[in-house]
């Protein structure tokens, strides 16, 4: 299509979800609960790992890397709903829509990035435990964290400059409750067909190939696992893995199922349904996951309250 005179967005109408006023009180009232609980223990999480010197190994600072890109994940997305929610003003500036897809696609790809990290950290203790303290020093984590966060900036940037340069002749209203690359896309006037390849090539660079990377490390492991004699020792390396397992399927499912289901005339409410899934749900259990069954973060949590009372 050709080019707008003028093609600069000054604003966007983000459609979010059509309810009810009831629906839309409920919604506003789960959507905050959940971002507030979300946040909180993330920071906990956060906070705890850095003040606990026994918790300074590299499976906690993955974690901890895993929860700030959590916190910016989840913060790029659902303020802005809650805004939407509670004054019925869907409008979005051209330039916060551009910031929110940078942090959003920098905290996602992060995310994805972490958990490849944390499988491969799984994989040497577990499948050559001997050699795990000499692969996984300091230098080895602090390198996969920083490549990690450089990557997914840098990955972002792309976006974000590609965003700035779409025209918007028809329409300004985004069928989605945040600025979703493939909403877009979908109401630009823009030829988006290179923006679409590089699209493809990222998800095979930032999706794909990292979850076939933890997928392998898994077969590995659950291979290793089974070759240990005893029942005990099977529990015990079996029980390290389950928590990082249980957020790569909580992460990875929804994304899955979203692209994989074939699509209907509902399919985009089931859409913003299954993105608010994975957008808000994801970073609220994650927190819950890794500490519940975690006796020895349990334990310094305990020990940091008994402290802090003490004070």
């Amino acid at each position: 299509m050709d080019e707008c005179p003028n093609n600069t967005a000054t604003n966007f109408q983000i459609s979010a979800f059509s309810t009810s006023e009831t629906g839309r009180l409920l919604m506003f009232v789960v959507v905050l609960l959940t971002y507030l609980i979300s946040v909180m223990g993330n920071l906990v999480i956060i906070i705890v790992i850095s003040v606990v010197h026994q918790l300074h190994t590299p499976m906690y600072f993955f974690l901890s890397n895993l929860s700030m890109a959590d916190v910016i994940y989840i913060s790029s997305t659902l303020p802005k709903l809650l805004s939407i929610l509670a004054t019925q003003d869907s409008r979005m500036s051209f330039p916060d829509c551009i910031t929110q897809v940078y942090f959003f696609l920098t905290s996602a790809v992060c995310d994805i990035l972490i958990l490849t990290s944390m499988s491969y950290d799984r994989y040497v203790a577990i499948c050559i435990p001997l050699r795990y303290s000499m692969i996984m020093n300091r230098r080895m984590y602090m390198l996969m964290a920083t490549f990690s966060w450089l990557m997914s900036s840098m990955n972002s940037l792309m976006y974000s400059c590609l965003v700035s340069t779409l025209s918007f002749c028809s329409s300004h209203t985004l069928d989605h409750f945040f600025c979703d690359l493939h909403a877009l896309y979908a109401i630009t006037t823009s030829d988006t067909r290179s923006r679409e390849i590089i699209m493809i090539i990222e998800d095979i660079l930032f999706a794909y190939v990292p979850f076939t990377l933890t997928i392998t490390s898994y077969i590995f492991i659950i291979s290793t696992i089974l070759k240990i004699r005893s029942t005990e020792g099977r529990l015990k390396a079996f029980s390290s893995c389950t928590s990082h397992l249980t957020t790569v399927i909580l992460f990875y499912g929804p994304i899955l199922f979203l692209y994989i289901k074939p699509k209907s005339t509902d399919s985009k409410q089931q859409d913003q349904i299954l993105s608010l899934l994975y957008v808000a749900v994801v970073p609220l259990l994650n927190p819950f996951v890794y500490t519940l069954r975690n006796q020895e973060f349990l334990a310094s949590l305990r020990c940091m309250a008994r402290i802090r009372a003490s004070i």
